[in-house]
């Protein structure tokens, strides 16, 4: 992965505007350890900011415009008015997130102001390492610096959860926005998503990170994420809850005939899910290795059997992974599923030797080019 630099952003800015920035801001993609379809259950997710970012160079304008130019996509420009009344760009999809942020901002009383912008990332785009949250929290960091305004990071986070909700068109939960908004250098964060409290989890010093991408491009906004929730919903409503967060396990398996074959699968997952999420902000805050490796795998089945949103070759990717570390390295899929992205946990000297794994067997046994990501824990949007 080759990391984007300020510097390098600034530079672009200039050449592209023919005058240097005002200023510019990023926001951190995500990587989530544990807790996968929780968040919009209510329940509890444990990712971390990652150093790989969304950045915006931007300068004002006199009139209530955005001129917004993306370097990820050769350089292409759209103009987005400042107003409520958005149209959505069928021509341009990723400026529909743009185009939700400002409709969302406009919405709550914000007094935007005009101003050119340009966004340029090292976030792969589809990997399920939320590039939109990263682009939304950057992009409301940059809008109030140009309306010289303040927002707090949770508000910042429902508002971006909002834009893809509501005009995007994905039911995502508060997660990707919130760690992107809030997330703590060398720590994880463990969300409860009934109340968006969160509690730092440091991780010890000599544990890293790998994320590997697969090579299976996903797509968040489709029928099969929305589908989930859906299900999730259904079994909520069985119990007479909004969400699952309110039902107990134990409820849940009492009424396993009752309820649809998919429905209770789905919210089995989400249940068994949450509990291994709380087990795994325990194992990372002590050190406890064998602990979060085991839970890692379970959540990994879960998502293949209960969840139904893993692929085989993402199942691959996780065996060569866990194999490779020979009890020391967790693995499981990251992400909302469908492809994407593999995130391995083990002591600094088992990573060498997990990613040499997948360097030699992968792309033989899947015919998948993999991309291997180091990763740190890195600090959010609103804690830079």
């Amino acid at each position: 992965m080759n990391a984007l630099s300020e510097v390098q952003v600034c530079e672009d800015f200039r050449e592209l505007f023919g005058a240097a920035p005002m200023a510019c801001v990023r926001a951190p993609g995500r990587v989530n350890l544990i807790g996968e379809h929780t968040d919009y259950n209510g329940g509890f997710v444990l990712p971390a900011a990652i150093n790989y970012h969304t950045y915006i160079a931007f300068r004002a304008r006199t009139d209530r415009t955005l001129r917004v130019i993306v370097g990820n996509f050769a350089n292409a420009e759209v103009v987005v008015p400042l107003t409520e009344a958005q149209q959505f760009d069928n021509q341009h999809p990723w400026s529909n997130y743009i185009r939700g942020v400002v409709q969302q901002l406009c919405r709550t009383g914000f007094n935007l102001a005009g101003g050119d912008l340009y966004i340029a990332g090292d976030l792969p785009s589809g990997a399920g390492l939320s590039s939109s949250a990263s682009l939304e929290m950057a992009l409301i960091r940059a809008l109030l610096a140009l309306s010289g305004e303040t927002i707090d990071p949770t508000t910042a986070a429902l508002l971006g959860q909002a834009a893809e909700n509501q005009f995007v068109g994905c039911n995502c939960g508060i997660m990707d926005q919130l760690i992107s908004a809030r997330g703590e250098h060398k720590s994880a964060l463990l969300i409860d998503c009934a109340d968006y409290s969160t509690r730092a989890v440091a991780m010890p010093d000599d544990w890293e990170m790998l994320i590997v991408h697969s090579g299976v491009k996903r797509g968040l906004v489709d029928s099969e994420y929305n589908k989930r929730r859906q299900q999730c919903e259904q079994a909520a409503a069985y119990f007479g809850q909004a969400s699952l967060r309110a039902v107990g396990l134990e409820q849940l398996l009492a009424a396993e005939t009752h309820l649809e074959e998919m429905s209770f699968r789905r919210a089995r997952h989400v249940l068994t899910e949450n509990a291994r999420t709380l087990v795994a902000a325990d194992a990372l805050a002590s050190g406890d290795l064998q602990a979060l490796v085991q839970v890692m795998a379970e959540s990994h089945i879960s998502m293949r059997d209960d969840f139904n949103i893993t692929t085989p070759t993402v199942d691959r990717l996780v065996e060569i992974i866990a194999n490779a570390g020979e009890g020391l390295a967790g693995a499981r899929m990251t992400g909302g599923g469908f492809g994407g992205c593999v995130v391995a946990i083990a002591p600094a000297p088992i990573i060498p030797q997990l990613a040499a794994a997948v360097s030699s067997r992968y792309e033989r046994e899947t015919g998948c080019t993999p991309t291997l990501i180091p990763a740190t824990a890195s600090a959010g949007a609103f804690n830079q």
